[in-house]
């Protein structure tokens, strides 16, 4: 998309200087739609010396964590490559990978970087440095990045042409529909866009993170002398335009248009123009020393957000020469760093157009019921949260059981009771129009004591969580921000009730936040209980988070950062005895991540003692299955699909006794070392029979999945030897809840 350009001069630019820096947004995540990623740790958790190194188990044990974070974007990319995937959740999983690969070049590229400017040069786990990991990931994402345009230019956009959705190019418009986006151009587009010149006394602009950007190149006609000015294209516009029902166009084509750009630069011949994105370090670095200061300080990192250096330049690939050698050095860049693709860029655009109201062209609609123990005949008033709970524990699993009159409806019981004494509750991340936020502030309200424990360094959400607790606290609740060094990442709500003389306490610990819109969407697992003994480790928990308490050992809970490794460590060995003794032995596991060096080599150790381990893994996964003599009693799958497998389990065979524990933690150092995570032991027989059953059916051969293997490429199985296709588990559980109400699919 470039003009004829003459003779390639030299272009005339002067040197940044800081009164140059213009102001940058803060950058904004995609739609929730996009969160299918693994949690990214900035502070390079592998790359630390606190793994204890087993001398019985073998070196190299341990596969790289960026590769396996890049085969996990790779298995996003897959599903958007796959022509049974409806048209438009292709598109979708489209922007999900250029979202997920966005974020991992702000958290883990600049992390890598970082440490390598810094001198640090210690091993991984893997065995590499920090600079062959780095460039590692620049070959790797080139490939994949390279696929994912592909994926799109020729096989997802024609599709989308084929059942009537046309995403164009300027001049594949007609005269009509440019005259169309002209008239928007001048009324919409031309006033809020601002060139900036680059000669001696306009050095080069300040390059805002993920920003899509111009590079035009004017000729002065006077003078003869060729320049190079910058136009940044507005973020809050629509990333497509429509040019005419069901045609839509780039916005940067729109800006591109040449009478459009002679307009921002009268008396001025435009030569060429390229279009460059950039990705910055978008990471904070917070010192904690004192908790008092965090919130200030915490406001203070988040200014300084945007001015992160560079990591990552993508062009359009026609680009020309000069102009790609002018950024890479105004920008202080290396080539690799450089990525070269066809237009357009920033795929993740396509969230809008996978947004369009074409329900044929998506998966099925399936609306979420509520808990069959929350109400036995559906109705529109809702259900008595505390009078069912005094019958039973409610064990619920999101999104296939609705979260707004469960865990929602708990907390808004809990705020309009009167017998309702206090509400205590962890926000690590929730909506912008948060009805959690408004229950607690309706609870405050009503004179109720409100604990709120907001944790404000929930990357990429710090600034929505200061929010909240400037709101929570202006409506009188007791707003604490957990403690130093540690983030609180655990999903916990308490509610005390006053029930005639006693005080009664109930209890939710979950698996995903408090987020009403990515409940529909993530799929959770979550105990409702008013069980004394969970109600006592959550005050007890509470009282620790919010006040000074010493209290380690809990009741039915493994609290991180120091109970909960070592208990499923332990627990791991108990099966091992189990095993030698001729009892039932297994461990299952379900998580986001498998990073932990030390619970990968309890699992090492439970599979050459001859213990069955299943690891069912969304994301990361550091452990190497299949390995003669080491893990051939260790199988890894992994589940992608139209909801983000989020929940946590952990379950063992514990001798004919099974044991399952639920809650909010991976197996990272971070999540284990520094974080507040919690487990609940599941202690109803059903419960524990139904989350075996889940784990069973992840895990079967029958059901589409990826597997691991021992070199740690995953290899995708969604057809059995018959070619028909394999189960698949979401869609399983959803037809499981329209049968449960008469509406399942025939």
């Amino acid at each position: 998309m470039t003009q004829q350009s003459e003779t390639q001069a030299p272009l005339t630019h002067a040197r940044p200087s800081v009164g140059s820096i213009a102001a940058h947004r803060p950058h904004a995540l995609a739609a929730t739609t996009s969160d299918l990623e693994p949690d990214l740790d900035a502070d390079l958790d592998h790359f630390e010396d606190g793994a204890e190194s087993d001398p019985d188990l073998p070196q190299g044990r341990f596969l790289d964590r960026e590769r396996s974070w890049l085969a996990f974007n790779e298995r996003v990319l897959e599903l958007a490559e796959d022509p049974n995937t409806p048209l438009l959740e292709r598109a979708n999983f489209l922007a999900i990978f250029a979202s997920n690969l966005d974020e991992f070049f702000m958290v883990r590229v600049a992390g890598l970087k970082r440490r390598i400017a810094t001198g640090v040069a210690t091993r991984s786990a893997s065995g590499l440095r920090p600079r062959e990991v780095l460039e590692m990931i620049w070959s790797r994402s080139r490939e994949l990045m390279a696929r994912h345009a592909a994926c799109f230019q020729e096989d997802v956009a024609p599709g989308l042409t084929e059942e009537g959705i046309h995403l164009v190019r300027w001049p594949e418009l007609t005269e009509a529909e440019q005259a169309r986006l002209g008239t928007l151009y001048r009324r919409k587009i031309f006033p809020v866009l601002t060139p900036l010149a680059v000669d001696p006394a306009h050095p080069f602009p300040y390059i805002s993170g993920l920003s899509l950007n111009l590079a035009v190149v004017v000729r002065n006609p006077h003078s003869g002398h060729r320049h190079f000015a910058r136009v940044k294209v507005p973020p809050l516009l629509s990333r497509f335009l429509e040019a005419s029902p069901q045609r839509y166009v780039p916005i940067e084509d729109v800006i591109a248009a040449h009478a459009h750009l002679e307009m921002l630069f009268p008396g001025m011949e435009v030569l060429e123009h390229h279009m460059f994105r950039i990705t910055r370090n978008e990471d904070l670095e917070v010192e904690e020393d004192d908790a008092e200061n965090l919130l200030k300080a915490l406001e203070k990192e988040l200014m300084r957000r945007r001015f992160g250096p560079p990591v990552r330049l993508e062009v359009e690939e026609s680009i020309d020469e000069h102009v790609l050698n002018l950024l890479i050095r105004e920008l202080k860049i290396s080539e690799d760093e450089v990525y070269p693709l066809p237009g357009p860029l920033d795929l993740t655009g396509l969230f809008g157009i996978a947004a369009l109201d074409r329900p044929e062209l998506k998966y099925k609609k399936f609306i979420a019921g509520t808990h069959r123990d929350l109400a036995e005949v559906e109705s529109a008033s809702p259900p008595d949260i505390f009078a069912a709970l005094r019958e039973r524990d409610v064990l619920l699993h999101h999104p296939y059981d609705s979260f707004s009159t469960s865990v929602q409806a708990f907390l808004e019981q809990a705020a309009a009771d009167p017998d309702v004494l206090a509400i205590k509750q962890t926000l690590y991340r929730t909506s912008g129009d948060s009805p959690i936020v408004d229950a607690l502030i309706d609870a405050a309200d009503s004179g109720k004591q409100v604990l709120v424990l907001v944790e404000i360094k929930a990357r990429f959400d710090e600034q929505a969580n200061i929010k909240w607790a400037r709101k929570l606290e202006e409506a009188g609740c007791h707003v604490v921000y957990g403690l130093v060094g540690l983030k609180t990442h655990c999903k916990l709500s308490l509610v005390v009730r006053q029930e005639g003389d006693n005080l009664v306490r109930y209890s939710h610990v979950g698996t995903g936040n408090y987020h009403p819109k990515t409940a529909r969407l993530y799929e959770d697992i979550g105990l409702l209980t008013a069980d004394p003994q969970v109600g006592a480790d959550l005050s007890d928990l509470f009282n620790r988070l919010s006040g000074y308490s010493l209290r380690e050992n809990f009741r039915r809970l493994l609290v991180a950062p120091h109970s909960l490794r070592d208990g499923l460590v332990a627990r791991v060995g108990k099966e091992i005895q189990h095993h030698r003794a001729g009892r039932p032995a297994s461990v299952r596991i379900k998580v986001n991540s498998m990073v932990d060096e030390a619970v990968i080599d309890a699992l090492y150790r439970a599979s050459r003692a001859g213990v069955p381990v299943d690891v069912w893994v969304r994301g990361i996964c550091a452990l190497r299955p299949g390995v003669p003599g080491l893990s051939e009693n260790i199988r890894v799958r992994s589940v992608l699909g139209r909801f983000l497998e989020h929940s946590r389990v952990f379950a063992f065979g514990n001798g004919g006794e099974p044991e399952v524990w639920i809650g909010s933690a991976d197996m990272m150092h971070r999540n284990l070392d520094r974080r507040i995570e919690a487990l609940v032991r599941v202690s109803d027989p059903a419960h524990r029979a139904s989350l075996n059953r889940l784990l069973e059916t992840g895990m079967s051969d029958s059901t589409a999945s990826w597997h691991l293997g021992p070199d740690g490429d995953w290899t995708r199985h969604a057809t059995g030897p018959d070619g028909r296709p394999l189960r698949n588990v979401q869609e399983m559980l959803i037809d499981a809840r329209r049968r449960r109400r008469g509406t399942a699919t025939p």
